[in-house]
């Protein structure tokens, strides 16, 4: 069954059952609304990264009117005055800056690290994007480019994951002088969808008549409409993502919720932008397996998956496929899902920092492709390390 699908199941299913139930047992102490605000948000943002330890600073960047009127690109910096190349950090649909607190600090200890909420998601301004899906992918390109030109950036590494992957591969194919490495953390939107689709995952006909159903809606719509039990929904639904931080941030079973509803209580800008790029309920409608090809094949890609994610994992093998004179690094985390930098956090930093060890000796735009070394795989009880070339 697609990813997506399960997603919705486990999470919008619950969330209509919850509301109705909510409503029938309610009493007035309990109907009282969830107020959403940019300063709530902020207030939680900066709760969540309390246990970030190395000094950051937190701003907003100009990006003009690249989508809206004046759109503004929310942004943390670590260590912005080191000399190595920048790491630069793009959320998953539906996520914000502040989830990467689990990975800031290790990220950081030798090179600028920056995490942007993305246009239309966070605290980052929400503009109204297209409604064509290749015209949406452009906006999200250029407000990178245009994030990355006020910032002074020259070089950056670019890590994406999920939706952030798409959006870094498609912002390596536009401006493929400025990304010294792709980093793509258990990314959406790379193979095609199957013409058989029900059938490959043995979709029940319910199963099918609720995809078909919800398709005009936005993934994340019942948040919103859930109203006052918005964030109790969140958490109801979904305890496994505050479980992931506990062991880091106190108080995660009250701090995630409560962000994650922030991020998604507002207008769903993003999230409508995601929806254009969707079809057939998680598939993407111009799917990177038909665009991987021109990436620069002296571009290195590394490729993070987590072994229990729901996300297809053949983007590896996709990019080994049409990018066979070119290298690319593979890492499978076991036990991770598809949130792997926060399953498996010192797993995850310590492939990100080999990958931008890698970068800082090897400049795609000076030399030819990188030579890779022999192949080879490592076994451990936690990971399988694939270097493919």
């Amino acid at each position: 069954m697609p990813g997506l699908t399960r997603i919705w199941i486990r999470t919008s299913l619950p969330l209509i059952c919850h509301v109705i139930v909510g409503v029938l047992s309610w009493t007035g102490g309990w109907f009282s609304w969830t107020r959403q605000s940019d300063e709530m948000l902020r207030n939680i943002e900066k709760k969540i990264l309390s246990c970030v330890k190395t000094v950051y600073k937190r701003f907003y960047v100009d990006i003009g009117s690249v989508v809206g009127q004046s759109d503004k690109i929310w942004t943390i910096c670590l260590n912005e005055d080191a000399p190595r190349t920048p790491l630069v950090l793009l959320h998953g649909m539906g996520a914000g800056l502040a989830l990467w607190c689990t990975n800031l600090d290790a990220l950081a200890a030798q090179r600028p690290v920056y995490a942007i909420d993305l246009l239309g998601f966070g605290r980052s301004s929400r503009p109204k994007f297209a409604s064509d899906a290749s015209k949406v992918e452009a906006q999200w390109v250029e407000s990178v480019e245009e994030w990355r030109r006020e910032v002074n950036i020259d070089q950056l590494i670019l890590l994406g994951h999920s939706l952030g992957g798409y959006i870094a591969t498609a912002y390596a194919l536009k401006y493929p002088e400025r990304v010294r490495h792709l980093i793509l953390a258990d990314p959406w939107g790379f193979p095609e969808k199957p013409s058989n689709v029900y059938e490959k995952y043995q979709m029940p006909l319910w199963v099918r008549a609720v995809a078909t159903a919800a398709q005009p809606f936005n993934p994340l719509w019942a948040v919103r409409a859930a109203g006052p039990a918005g964030r109790w929904l969140v958490g109801k639904t979904r305890p496994d993502i505050p479980r992931k931080f506990a062991a880091h941030l106190p108080h995660a079973d009250q701090l995630i919720p409560d962000y994650i509803y922030q991020c998604n209580s507002q207008t769903p800008s993003g999230e409508s932008a995601f929806h254009t790029l969707m079809t057939g309920f998680g598939w993407a409608k111009n799917p990177m397996v038909h665009r991987v090809g021109a990436l620069w094949a002296r571009l290195p890609v590394t490729v993070l998956y987590g072994s229990r994610s729901w996300v297809d994992n053949s983007t590896s093998q996709l990019l080994t496929q049409h990018r066979p004179n070119s290298t690319t690094y593979v890492q499978v985390i076991n036990g991770a899902g598809h949130h792997v930098y926060v399953d498996k956090p010192e797993l995850f930093n310590k492939y990100v920092l080999e990958a931008c060890a890698r970068a800082d000796k090897y400049d795609p735009r000076e030399t030819g492709p990188e030579s890779p070394g022999p192949d080879r795989t490592d076994q451990t009880n936690q990971s399988t390390d694939h270097n493919i070339s």
